[in-house]
């Protein structure tokens, strides 16, 4: 199963058989404090830099998530769409939780992106989904729903069909649905992380979507996190996730060396130029 996401320069397809594909996470707020001052009076130079760091450093598509008290987000996102896109010439995920904000981003979008998201709630189905629809984007559908992240790896299952039932039901190909089934931090719950993976390895079972994770929020609180994150990617990359969204400065190898050990880098080349460019 293909997606196909495409920006001004540089078409990316999502498939189980194919190289990981990076998403890469920097452009959000949260914890930012410089991020956030530049966006609330609207400088996009920072915004600008990143997006263009993370295309440097590997990323193959850029997230742009902007959303955070003080930030005019329905000012400032389609403006930060159109940036990063003409910026990298990668194609770009529309991260937003508001669905008028969304619209508007996907109005001035180029290429063909992704939207970052909608759930199972009922209310996000039917506004997200039309939106998903008309602008023939792909999406990720997050696995929660009304009563919040289930705990059961097959409730989680139950969560993703329902998204991907009603996304074929409104005219979207079950190609551009990509499910996250969602990161939890090990530091408040120990079977988190195996929680997560038992629900990718289900999910890519029964349902064969593309699927993405959120892969720092399971190091959330504890120390040396990079290090945390990066053999957690590398065991959902293996479980079955094929785009996950993490920083590519430090996801990058570990990516790589996964894709290596799991065949989809013929001759280690991918790999080998890697390593020859960082030195």
């Amino acid at each position: 199963m293909e997606t196909r996401l495409v920006g001004l320069e540089r078409e990316v397809i999502i498939a189980p058989d194919r190289p990981t594909v990076l998403i890469g996470e920097r452009i959000n707020p949260a914890g930012r404090k410089r991020l956030i001052q530049t966006l609330a009076r609207g400088d996009l130079a920072l915004l600008e830099r990143e997006a263009r760091a993370q295309a440097a450093e590997g990323a193959d598509v850029i997230d742009v998530h902007v959303g955070a008290p003080g930030i005019d987000e329905s000012a400032i996102l389609p403006l930060a769409v159109q940036l990063a896109a003409e910026a990298t010439g990668l194609p770009i995920s529309i991260d937003t939780v508001d669905a008028d904000v969304l619209e508007a981003a996907l109005k001035v979008c180029p290429g063909r992106p992704l939207v970052n998201s909608v759930n199972g709630e009922e209310r996000a189905l039917q506004r997200v989904l039309p939106l998903v629809k008309e602008h023939g984007a792909a999406v990720i559908g997050l696995a929660m729903d009304e009563e919040g992240i289930p705990k059961e790896p097959e409730q989680r299952l139950r969560v993703a069909d329902k998204i991907l039932a009603r996304a074929v039901k409104g005219g979207i190909p079950q190609e551009d649905v990509i499910i996250d089934p969602l990161a939890l931090s090990v530091g408040a719950d120990q079977q988190a992380a195996l929680v997560t993976l038992q629900s990718i390895r289900l999910i890519a079972r029964e349902l064969g979507v593309n699927m993405t994770l959120g892969a720092s929020g399971v190091s959330f609180g504890l120390p040396q996190r990079e290090a945390v994150n990066d053999i957690f990617i590398a065991l959902a990359i293996a479980a079955g996730v094929t785009c996950p969204i993490a920083n590519p400065r430090s996801a990058r190898r570990a990516i790589l060396i996964t894709d290596l050990l799991l065949g989809r880098d013929e001759f280690a080349l991918r790999y080998i130029a890697y390593c020859r460019q960082a030195g």
